[in-house]
């Protein structure tokens, strides 16, 4: 284990985190994406680089020159930003997204070739609706989180008679509205399907059978099983208590939320993460 590292801040076309291996040259590099919260993943990017591997954390939306929200956000910006890796001297390059941006990095694998692993941690198998306002500043109508050469791509879009179940300020699962979605529009569900099958890239899917916020785990057994019957492989590893938080070894868990219920319990999110970690390593290492 290499316990040196290095950490950069990135300023200019980017803003972001680099932290890699003090000794230099890790020829394995990672780019870890925030979910929905879009913060820069820098504690992540420790962990990776104290087990010699590069990593790098930009932010993908809401800074200069990007959408505010999650709607319509170019997938050639993770593909730019894995030649951050690329340019720092790592041969084999990986993407670590959780939940929103594990549906950004499984698509990103299967549109193009620029990555040789995906780690996709609470994962979609559909393409959902705009998470935020686009670049013109408006929420709604509805579009597709994604675009790929300039084209949005399909998407679900979201049951607009859900309302939530909890008491007012009780904490909200929206795994009813997800679910709801889904069965009011199957068509658009077909057309938006994730096609993990097309993807060259290695797969670890990691996915808690608790999550309360969308249905990761039958996502993740829908990716795998696309994968199967198009004769590839996919790791899937998941804990049948763990929620919507994959939580590595060493890792300090985020605060937990004050609106969402994520599901799970801290000793099973804990649980999953230490489960994964050699595999998600082994993955990122192509060991």
């Amino acid at each position: 284990m290499t316990t040196g590292i290095t950490e950069t801040e990135l300023t200019g076309a980017w803003e972001g985190f680099v932290a890699e291996p003090a000794r230099g040259g890790a020829a394995a590099g990672v780019l870890v994406l925030s979910g929905s919260s879009g913060r820069i993943e820098r504690d992540r990017c420790r962990l990776f680089a104290r087990a010699g591997v590069t990593a790098v954390s930009v932010r993908w939306f809401g800074g200069p020159g990007q959408p505010p929200g999650i709607c319509e956000v170019p997938l050639e910006t993770f593909a730019a930003a894995t030649e951050l890796l690329r340019e720092r001297g790592a041969q084999r390059v990986s993407v670590l997204g959780t939940s929103k941006s594990a549906e950004g990095a499984l698509l990103l694998a299967a549109l193009s070739r620029c990555v040789d692993a995906v780690i996709a941690l609470a994962p979609s198998a559909v393409v959902w609706a705009n998470v935020g306002p686009g670049s013109d500043g408006q929420e709604r109508p509805y579009r597709s989180c994604w675009s790929w050469q300039g084209r949005p791509l399909p998407f679900v879009p979201y049951e607009s008679s859900w309302t939530q179940a909890e008491p007012a300020g009780e904490l909200v699962s929206v795994l009813g509205w997800y679910e709801a979605s889904l069965a009011e529009y199957p068509d658009l569900a077909l057309a938006a399907a994730v096609p993990a099958e097309r993807a060259e890239a290695e797969l670890v899917l990691v996915a808690g059978g608790a999550d309360r916020m969308w249905p990761s785990l039958p996502f993740a057994q829908q990716l795998a099983a696309r994968c199967t019957a198009a004769g590839r492989s996919a790791t899937l590893i998941t804990d049948p208590d763990a929620g919507h938080r994959t939580v590595f070894p060493t890792e300090v868990p985020p605060p937990p939320s004050t609106v969402f219920d994520h599901g799970g319990t801290p000793g099973a999110d804990a649980r999953l993460g230490a489960t994964a970690w050699p595999q998600v390593l082994a993955a990122v290492r192509g060991a």
